[in-house]
């Protein structure tokens, strides 16, 4: 099957938010690890920022990142006519 140009603008924003999203991650997840102890600095909500950040910080940026992956495909989905389910 032959891609057209609505196809490849599809997958290139697809895999635009995809890059965008796992660079969060990989700051949340690795280098937010890599920095703890100067973080540990940092106080937040009356807990060192590197503790908080590792025992609930990234739990809460991965729900965020999911809602936000969700949230734009499926406007995107619907934007290019490729939805899946029920129409709105």
């Amino acid at each position: 099957m032959q891609l057209t140009e609505k196809h490849r603008e599809y997958w290139r924003k697809n895999l635009t938010i995809t890059f965008i999203l796992l660079a969060i991650w990989f700051v949340a997840t690795f280098v937010e690890g890599w920095y703890a102890r100067e973080l540990n600095q940092l106080s937040f909500l009356g807990f060192p920022l590197g503790f908080y950040m590792s025992a609930q910080g990234s739990l809460i940026i991965y729900v965020v990142l999911i809602w936000t992956y969700a949230l734009y495909m499926n406007r995107l989905d619907r934007e290019y006519g490729v939805q899946e389910g029920e129409e709105d």
